[in-house]
């Protein structure tokens, strides 16, 4: 057979097998969310008690498991975007070790803040029927489902507890009128909007500013790496000890305050002694180089980023599932927003599987968004951004301030990509070299005067964040609250129009 004919011949094998595997992914993902819907409604048909409402129990569980779906493919990208955009981890291992620590968080600490979504948003008269409220809180879902599945879609972050909180208000209102709502709960979240990603970013860019002045500014690199590293690791440690104390497993265990700090303390201590002799094995074969010492934080960045991701599931799996937890109460008492709302382990488990699945199938695009469209990442900068994620959340629960993970997130990406900008367009001094200057290289010189004054002038208002970026991001979270507020109540509505 001559060579023309049998290449022709495996050049069409090869686009068949290319095509046949492209077809099997795209099916692949209906598959999964097909089986995954229908678990949610064998597990709610087999632990629901029959009665009036149970066919609204598994609507709503439906929902329910659509929500996590989306909660997982936007929430999860803030805590390992910047560990894939700095190449720490690859897409794979960064799916796979969030699902596993976000499906382990939601499951052994979730659902602390459930009261907060199911119950001390709304208020409902006395007098407002049962089947009223749990058609709230379905619209709610739906709402708040509906309107993430959006932006992740456009590639924007959002807020899923403001969506969910949105989307409570909005079918609350419709139901019962404005009186029905908590407006100061309310107010406190839209404050939210502008404390988390200024703390977020401040700190941020305070803990960057610090690595470049005492390591990456200095002479010898590899020596101030050996005196900082470990100190740095420490407060990982103690921080995200703390952080754990007092917020991500607080459904299981709730120490006094003295005892957190003394936990933060103690693994303070530990991780600076245990990151030591790691950092010196590491430095030995370690070249003067600011890539070099970047490195060094690489696997303290892996392991914030899963502290993160079982925080986030431990805090979050209620926006999922906080109003399906409330639908089931209503459905067993017979009350409109009964007391204290119990959490029932199959509700846990839609939410924390439907997370991870959502991550696993639609989490990349929006990871790489946040890792690497926003701002240039390394493992530097990731591991700031991480590590004042935590610090963030610490402070604000302290001072009793509102917080949102995912714009503290955000936050501090944007506070590591403006100091960034600030320092390449300055002459900021050093402290152990020569002050840094902007004049251009000889290798770079221009034809004619003009050409290099427009040159500086180019270099000098270099922008390294993406301002398009900026000002979708914000008005996505601005837009996110009265967005799913008016979506659920047109929704609520419409139930309530077919219910009768």
């Amino acid at each position: 057979m001559p060579k023309s004919v049998l290449d022709k011949d495996l050049k069409k094998v090869v686009r068949l097998e290319t095509a046949t595997y492209t077809l099997s992914r795209s099916l692949a993902m209906p598959g999964l969310i097909v089986v995954f819907m229908i678990g949610a409604i064998v597990l709610a048909s087999l632990s629901i008690a029959q009665s009036p409402l149970t066919s609204f129990v598994i609507f709503a569980a439906v929902i329910a498991a659509y929500m996590a779906l989306n909660v997982g493919a936007n929430d999860v990208a803030n805590n390992m975007g910047p560990a894939v955009g700095s190449r720490a981890l690859t897409m794979g291992s960064a799916l796979a070790i969030a699902a596993v620590c976000e499906a382990a968080g939601a499951i052994l600490a979730g659902g602390d803040v459930v009261d907060t979504v199911s119950r001390n948003l709304l208020r409902p008269p006395e007098a407002m029927p049962v089947v009223d409220f749990v058609l709230v809180m379905t619209a709610a879902l739906l709402a708040a489902a509906l309107w993430i599945h959006l932006a992740t879609i456009l590639s924007a972050p959002v807020s899923t507890t403001h969506a969910i909180v949105g989307g409570v208000v909005g079918a609350g209102v419709a139901a019962a009128g404005i009186h029905a709502v908590e407006w100061p709960v309310i107010g406190a979240i839209a404050a939210s909007w502008v404390i988390s990603p200024v703390m977020g970013g401040i700190i941020a860019a305070i803990l960057l500013g610090f690595i470049k002045w005492t390591i990456i500014y200095r002479d010898d690199r590899i020596a101030a790496s050996r005196r900082w590293v470990p100190v740095l690791v420490g407060l990982m440690s103690g921080v995200f000890a703390m952080y754990l104390a007092s917020k991500g497993l607080s459904r299981v265990w709730r120490p006094p305050l003295e005892l957190v700090l003394l936990l933060g303390l103690l693994f303070f201590a530990a991780g600076m002694f245990a990151a030591r002799p790691w950092v010196l094995e590491r430095s030995k074969r370690m070249e003067n180089r600011r890539k070099h010492v970047a490195n060094l934080f690489s696997l303290p960045l892996v392991l914030a980023a899963g502290l993160l991701s079982f925080a986030h599931g431990a805090n979050d799996v209620a926006n999922a599932v906080g109003p399906l937890a409330a639908i089931v109460a209503a459905a067993q008492t017979g009350m409109a927003g009964a007391g204290k709302v119990v959490l029932p382990f199959w509700v846990l488990a839609i939410g924390a599987v439907g997370i991870a699945l959502g991550l696993a199938l639609f989490g990349p695009g929006l990871i790489r968004t946040v890792g690497e469209k926003i701002t240039k990442m390394d493992a530097i900068r990731a591991y700031c951004v991480a590590l004042s994620a935590g610090i963030t959340v610490l402070i604000a629960s302290g001072l009793g301030l509102p917080i949102s993970s995912t714009h503290t997130a955000i936050g501090a990406i944007f506070g590591v990509g403006y100091l960034r900008e600030f320092l390449t367009n300055t002459k900021v001094p050093n402290p152990a070299v020569q002050p840094r200057t902007l004049f251009l290289k000889t290798s770079q010189l221009n034809k004619t005067p003009e050409e290099a004054l427009l040159n500086y002038r180019k270099r000098e208002r270099r922008k390294l964040v993406r301002r398009q970026h900026v000002f979708g991001i914000v008005a996505a979270w601005v837009v996110t609250v009265p967005a799913a507020s008016a979506l659920a109540a047109g929704l609520f509505l419409t139930m309530r129009a077919i219910v009768g």
